[in-house]
């Protein structure tokens, strides 16, 4: 149930994130979901979307530089301290989060995309503390 994340490296100047995300729209993928970090001279954008392979050829012809990862979604009980008993079962195993960023579902579920230095490991332990962990179908289709 792992997703495919792409991650875009930009240059931190005006315009490169719109760039990103009209090169997007003039193919007709949609951004599930997204975050930015940035340094000072550049950035990392990454971008959940359905069709992740065409999105991803998309930039290269465009030159810009991309990366795939696995990343984990989890639904999040949306009420004080349901991140927090997600973080302390992953404390428990010893899991390492790398970051992390969430977003809304349609449905009014909170959703946190994980990036594990062993995700494989950590939806195991998730799982069998009955944690939801989120697959593309159910992602996609729950905000479509």
């Amino acid at each position: 149930m792992k997703l495919k994340q792409l991650s875009l490296f930009l240059e931190n100047k005006p315009g490169n994130v719109r760039k990103a995300c009209r090169t997007l729209a003039n193919s007709g993928i949609n951004i599930e979901t997204m975050a930015l970090a940035d340094t000072e001279q550049f950035g990392i954008l990454r971008i959940l979307v359905r069709d992740w392979e065409r999105a991803k050829q998309e930039f290269e012809k465009n030159g810009v530089v991309v990366r795939v990862s696995e990343v984990v979604a989890l639904a999040v009980d949306h009420r004080p301290g349901g991140l927090a008993d997600i973080l302390d079962v992953l404390d428990e195993a010893g899991l390492n989060i790398e970051y992390m960023y969430g977003f809304f579902q349609k449905t009014g579920n909170a959703v946190i995309v994980f990036r594990f230095d062993n995700p494989d490991a950590a939806i195991e332990k998730l799982q069998s503390r009955g944690i939801r962990v989120i697959g593309n179908k159910e992602l996609f289709e729950k905000n479509s």
